[in-house]
């Protein structure tokens, strides 16, 4: 009987469970859109239940429902479809279009907006165009992604920022950087502490519609960073990890490697310089071949890695290298034998490097909840000794439906890094010390390593290599550059490092009054700290007198934001046509930043990097304080009729701590329009699925001028007794007020057959008035200037973006992407104090020895002595003005006095403007059978620069610089054989010969392929509907290049900073 009821009990619990799977079957099928193109990433769900799927690069998707299910299928801009499963197991379906209802949305200050109903100018970037992205720094995804913003490149270092100019440059000298918001709150932060992998969105706002309710810090752009949230749908677990290599993306300029090369360069230099002095031929030779190698003599390179057979010269007569010269020469010194041979001083600097990281998110979403968490590690090796960069990173992220009138939500980030930075200048200052520049300037005849006799680099007492100092010190060879300091080895012993931590928390409350209308309260406090250590280690170098020097420094900056939203959104009319929304607010915003710094000498040991460790207090102790304060009320009402119109207008009123109190408050505002032409019952172009016109005004501030410009400053300094003085510092005027910048923009923006063609077109005028100037005073008032508001400057220009599918079926989808911005800068009134100059009739002040600003004339305007070639002698030429003093005429005359020319301010000549007329981007993105394929450039138009490397190395030696590497342009140089060449003779003692001019001024066109991604994802079906995408993928960032010159990198980067890094990684993304 038992046997019989526990029999029974297993059978219904068996038939049980089997009527419960029965009741749930999986379905597949494709999704495409009216061509039969895949739709990659429609959201697949199953009515009245939170299951959900996405399609994959193919259009396919699997998902479990019951028979009698609905599925939901959704994708942006097309129309929702509802599917009974019916009992099939197979379901296609091709979505249409929705061209009646666009329901994209653009984020702009305090909230959101339909794409459609947007009257501003603005870009987004999506998170899948940030991924391909292999940078630390949200900032470089930018590059060459939005018309209008242009980035440069100071520095290829880990942890670099780029500089970011929107719409132009807005101030001579107030600050010109956009202002970053990271989910609706002004973020002051370093960029690297935010991990690409949590961002959904970048959105550049550019005009006034777009920025102005952000006042006094919208006059140079915001940038809007959205961090994700999940999708309807289950739970889901992505993991993404990446495996790369870190190499130099730097070209090298055509300079000297071989060093036999270089001797014969430096030969000629030398023998040019002694038979100029009166010597014959073979006097010269004689000279120069006894001295080039010598310890000491004129032009004296200190060392010889040849080694020649007795009697005979290492360069011959003939001015080549003797051929039975061998590199590598012995030779004892102090009862030690010695091997002097050269070495390759970028190589031993730059070394490929592994880059991993690794980022896993939780995402869960249901009708009144949402929650996402994530995690990131990076470990960032750098191409030099002594560089590298970790970064932990986490974020949470969840809101809560806690009533029908009250949702709540929080949003968490934390980041831990540490950074140790190689310096672009890791020891004192000039070529003695600035690692980067020495390797780029040093010539191939030198050693890095002490050698010995054997050929082996020499250990020292602690078990290291030795390194040449180049000063004598060791084996009795000195060289130019020589000042107890290998710059090389610097990197290797010194340390500059900073650690951190950085926490912001964000919570809101949304309360919602009446149907429409909701009061949204924000707020949130960050908190970033760094402590840097720097160490000049005490055992070679310039710092052993000191026995080494450790500086530490504590930095924490504390902000909160405050925000108080009332919206109301009404829709009224027989068919619900008319839609008004109205935003009026409050925020306040405080910053406030402390500082700690010390520094003392003799280093106990370099395992303690504590200042406890170290001896020598070396009085240069100090701290600091600033609070910056911003607080402003606005109002924002937008406008819509039928889908077809739209208004928009706000007002914000702000007062910012930076200026007197009696002038602290300003007033911003913008109106903007726009018309979707195409929805007209009368318009008959069937070809526009979209036609949208679009218009807006307003003005914004800047209050970027730096801290308390409004008030005197003075120094507290030792009086020289033991006693306290207090020194006059700077002069303050309290009248002191914003910069403003009035800003215009007209456009259009189109979609043509279902988008195949898509894009805009924008035109804006950009006028900065009330510019931040320095005024100069008589000295006899005890101070040389005070600040002021007296400038005016405008940047107009037309940016257009243009996308298109080339090919869309349902297997492949190939489209082309590119962006244009043409800007035009003009200063348009300057102080009369500083118009001391008038330059065809354009007033203005001369800026250095090469510029010129002035009224009427852009920014960056070239004004410098015109190069006019080589004389019969080979001596450099340059034009020069010469006015008669009787009849007043003038004309132009050559002349190789270069002081008489460089005194003369009129002897200059105009050569345009250094700033890019035209940039942007494009590329194309290729999707077929699940494979992926992008390429992405940048370039730039119209600009000029001086190449001061290209000008270092085509330098002729003397007795300060012998032993500076040559570039190869020299071998054409004059000769009286060579009469025809416009480089000038190379000789020594010649210093006019690379003088400021024209002659070294190139375009600064380029183009740059700055990103090529290739993956494959792997069908669905594959893993049984357990994983829902698997993508591997191999990407390269700074593939490379091209510039008017090798070696020139006109987007920043100097020959003498840190190299840009290419990456090239490969890497598996994974959902399930």
């Amino acid at each position: 009987m038992v046997r019989k009821v526990v029999l029974s009990m297993v059978a219904t619990l068996v038939l049980g469970c089997a009527s419960v799977f029965a009741q749930d079957q999986r379905v597949t099928g494709t999704v495409t859109d009216e061509t039969g193109a895949p739709v990659i990433g429609a959201t697949v769900s199953v009515e009245g239940t939170t299951r959900g799927a996405v399609t994959d690069i193919a259009g396919y998707y699997e998902i479990n429902a019951s028979a009698d299910a609905t599925l939901v299928f959704q994708y942006l801009g097309y129309k929702v479809e509802s599917v009974a499963v019916a009992g099939r197991t197979t379901i296609d379906i091709a979505l249409q279009p929705d061209s009646d209802v666009m329901e994209e949305v653009i984020v702009q200050a305090f909230g959101t907006a339909k794409k459609e109903a947007f009257t501003g100018s603005a870009a987004t970037i999506k998170s899948d165009d940030l991924a391909k992205t292999q940078s630390s720094s949200v900032a470089n995804a930018l590059q060459g992604k939005v018309a209008g913003l242009q980035t440069t490149q100071g520095s290829g270092a880990l942890g670099s920022e780029p500089t970011i100019r929107i719409r132009g440059i807005g101030s001579i000298n107030a600050g010109n950087d956009p202002l970053w918001v990271v989910d609706g709150v002004p973020y002051e932060g370093d960029l690297n502490n935010l991990n690409m992998a949590d961002i959904e969105t970048m959105t550049v706002l550019k005009d006034a519609a777009s920025n102005a309710l952000y006042g006094a810090r919208g006059a140079n752009g915001v940038i809007m960073v959205t961090t994700k949230r999940a999708k309807a749908g289950d739970a889901r677990v992505s993991f993404d990890a990446k495996w790369g290599v870190n190499m130099p993306a730097r070209k090298l300029y055509d300079y000297t490697r071989d060093p036999g090369q270089y001797y014969e360069m430096h030969y000629a230099a030398l023998k040019n310089y002694y038979m100029d002095s009166g010597q014959d031929a073979a006097t010269a030779h004689n000279t120069v071949v006894n001295s080039m190698t010598a310890p000491n003599g004129v032009g004296s390179l200190g060392y010889n890695v040849y080694t020649v057979p007795a009697g005979q010269t290492l360069i011959g007569s003939n001015g080549k290298l003797n051929p039975n010269a061998t590199l590598g020469r012995k030779f004892t010194h102090n009862g030690q034998e010695y091997t002097v041979q050269p070495d390759d001083w970028y190589d031993e600097l730059y070394d490929p490097s592994f880059r991993q990281e690794y980022n896993i998110n939780v995402a869960a979403a249901s009708e009144k909840s949402n929650f996402f968490a994530s995690f990131g590690y990076l470990n960032n090796k750098g191409i030099t000794d002594g560089s590298d960069m970790y970064r932990w990173t986490a974020r949470l992220r969840a809101d809560y439906q806690a009533k029908k009138w009250l949702k709540i939500g929080g949003n968490m980030s934390y980041t831990n890094f540490n950074w140790n930075g190689a310096s672009s200048n890791s020891e004192g200052s000039g070529d003695t010390a600035d690692v980067f520049s020495a390797v780029a300037d040093t010539a191939p005849i030198y050693p890095v390593f002490v050698r010995d006799g054997e050929g082996n680099i020499m250990k020292d007492q602690y078990g290291w290599n030795v390194y040449d100092s180049g000063d004598g010190s060791v084996w009795g060879l000195s060289r130019f550059s020589g000042s107890q300091s290998n710059p090389l080895q610097n990197i290797w012993l010194d340390e500059s490092n900073s650690e951190g931590n950085a926490f912001s928390v964000q919570g809101f409350a949304d309360f919602t009054i009446i149907p429409g209308l909701v009061l949204t309260l924000n707020g949130s406090v960050t908190i970033d700290e760094t402590r840097s250590t720097s160490m000049r280690n005490p055992y070679y170098g310039q710092f052993v007198a000191n026995k080494g020097v450790l500086s530490k420094s504590h930095g924490r900056s504390y902000n909160h934001n405050l925000q108080q939203l009332l919206n109301y959104n009404k829709s009224f009319g027989a068919n619900e046509e008319h839609n008004i929304q109205v935003l009026l607010g409050h925020e306040t915003y405080n910053l406030r930043s402390y500082s700690v710094g010390a520094a003392k000498s003799n280093i106990f040991s370099t395992d303690n990097l504590e200042l406890d460790g170290a001896v020598v207090d070396m009085g240069n102790s100090s701290s600091s304080f600033g609070e910056y304060v911003n607080e402003g009320y606005f109002f924002r009402a937008m406008y819509e009729y039928d889908g077809r119109i739209f208004a928009s207008a706000s007002y914000r009123r702000d007062a910012s701590s930076r200026f007197h109190p009696d002038h602290r408050w300003g007033n911003f505002w913008s109106v903007g329009a726009a018309w979707i032409i195409n929805r007209e019952n009368w318009f008959n172009a069937p070809i526009f699925n979209m036609l949208k016109l679009k218009a807006s005004v307003g003005s914004q501030g800047n209050d970027a001028i730096g801290m308390y410009l409004y008030t005197d400053l003075y120094s507290v300094t030792n009086d020289g007794q033991g006693g306290v003085s207090v020194l006059f510092g700077r002069k303050g005027n309290p009248n002191i007020t914003w910069e403003t910048n009035t800003n215009i923009n007209v456009g259009a923006e189109f979609g043509m057959w279902n988008d195949r063609l898509s894009g805009s077109v924008d035109f804006f005028y950009r006028l900065t008035s009330d510019m931040l100037f320095s005024v100069p005073v008589t000295p006899s008032l005890g101070y040389s200037s005070y600040y002021d508001n007296i400038g005016d400057m405008r940047n107009l220009g037309i940016e257009v973006v243009l996308n298109g599918d080339v090919i869309r079926t349902k297997n492949v989808v190939w489209s082309l992407n590119a962006n244009l911005t043409w800007v035009d800068n003009r200063v348009l009134s300057l102080p009369d104090s500083r118009k001391d100059y008038t330059l065809n009739g354009h007033e203005g002040f001369i800026n250095g020895s090469t510029g010129f600003i002035g009224e009427g004339l852009p920014m960056g305007y070239i004004y410098m002595i015109d190069y006019a070639g080589v004389n019969d002698k080979g001596e450099s030429t340059w034009w020069m003005k010469e006015v008669n003093e009787e009849t007043n005429e003038s004309k132009w005359v050559q002349t190789a006095e270069y002081s008489e020319v460089s005194s003369d301010l009129d002897s200059r000549k105009e050569f345009g403007s250094s700033m890019a007329k035209v940039f942007g981007g494009f590329g194309t993105t290729l999707y077929a059978y699940g494979f992926d394929f992008s390429i992405a450039f940048d370039y730039q138009l119209g600009g000029k620069t001086i190449d001061g490397a290209y000008a270092g190395y085509m330098s002729s030696p003397t007795s300060a610089t012998s032993g500076k590497n040559y570039h190869l342009d020299l071998l054409n140089a004059w000769t009286p054989e060579n009469p025809n060449s416009d480089i000038p003779r190379f000789q020594f003692g010649d210093q006019y010969t690379t003088s400021t001019s024209s002659r070294f001024l190139i375009s600064s066109d380029y183009l740059n392929i700055s990103n090529i991604n290739l993956g494959y994802t792997f069908p669905a079906k594959w893993w049984n509907n357990k994983i829902q995408n698997l993508r591997v993928y191999v990407a390269c960032d700074n593939v490379w290049y091209w510039s008017k010159r090798k070696g020139l990198d006109p987007r920043g980067t100097g020959n003498a900073n840190y190299s840009p890094i290419r990456t090239i990684s490969g890497g598996v993304t994974l959902t399930f």
